[in-house]
């Protein structure tokens, strides 16, 4: 004799779980209305269904930042589509993802694991946390974000050594632009400068040259097409966004400040 299921126990379970009138009530039957064994097999299926959609691309989403006293955070959670990344629980779900990490650093995420699994069987999409920052301040530091309108999917956060507030907002507005990679030049690689440089150094545009001036030619081509490259780059010899006849080194430097560190992440990936 089959189990009969009343409408206020498909509320309750739904109420709990957030799940589909019919997925609940099926649970209900499959379990002869115990609303914990339910809501324990509404997770397993809720779980298997995440696992399947795990490879699916997460090209939506949203961008949050936080900047509070000496600590500002930056958190990137991403969807597979533009309705979810304006639904409630997708939102709630960024939303404590920011103040875990703003809390705890970027590995409080690990803690919401299942809160992630769970927001993505409600919602039948991929859910994922595309990054995670969280930089301290010294005191006279400077801490700035920015999530780039309309759509909040790309974010920056920007720590400056001196300078301004205004000044950190119009270099995480450039970052977010620019996409630099590396700060300064001797934070790429030398691996990376020497195939660069090998590059340039075997094109036709070289070879054609004479040899006593192609390093020198060289040298010139990494300065403007690998340093300064936008996107990519370097974000010292990147030409500042605000004002095309200076470099950011060099407006960075007459407003007496310097790069700290920053970061910037995108829920596209780009």
């Amino acid at each position: 004799m089959s189990t009969t299921i009343s409408a206020s126990q498909v509320k309750e379970l739904r109420d709990a779980t957030g799940a589909p009138m019919m997925d609940a009530k099926r649970a209900l039957e499959e379990t002869g209305g115990d609303l914990d064994a339910a809501r324990t097999l509404l997770r397993e299926k809720g779980m298997a269904q995440v696992a399947k959609r795990a490879g699916r691309a997460t090209t939506e989403g949203l961008v949050g930042y936080r900047i509070e006293g000496d600590t500002g955070t930056m958190v990137a959670v991403g969807c597979e589509t533009e309705p979810v990344s304006n639904n409630e629980a997708f939102q709630a779900f960024a939303k404590s993802v920011l103040e875990a990490v703003h809390a705890d650093g970027p590995d409080a995420i690990e803690s919401l694991e299942q809160a992630r699994v769970d927001v993505g069987a409600k919602l039948g999409e991929n859910i994922v946390v595309v990054g995670a920052e969280r930089f301290d301040a010294e005191e006279g530091d400077v801490l700035a974000g920015y999530a780039h309108p309309p759509a909040n999917k790309i974010g920056v956060l920007v720590h400056l050594r001196g300078g301004s507030h205004e000044l950190a907002r119009q270099l995480a507005m450039h970052i977010a632009f620019a996409a630099p990679e590396w700060a300064a030049r001797d934070d790429v690689p030398s691996e990376v400068v020497d195939a660069e440089r090998a590059i340039f150094l075997n094109s036709e545009e070289v070879q054609s040259k004479p040899e006593a001036a192609r390093d020198k030619i060289v040298d010139g081509m990494l300065g403007k097409r690998f340093y300064a490259a936008t996107p990519g780059g370097v974000l010292a010899d990147q030409t500042w966004v605000h004002e095309a006849s200076t470099t950011v080194a060099q407006a960075v430097e007459e407003a007496g400040a310097s790069v700290v560190a920053f970061a910037r992440i995108s829920v596209a990936g780009s």
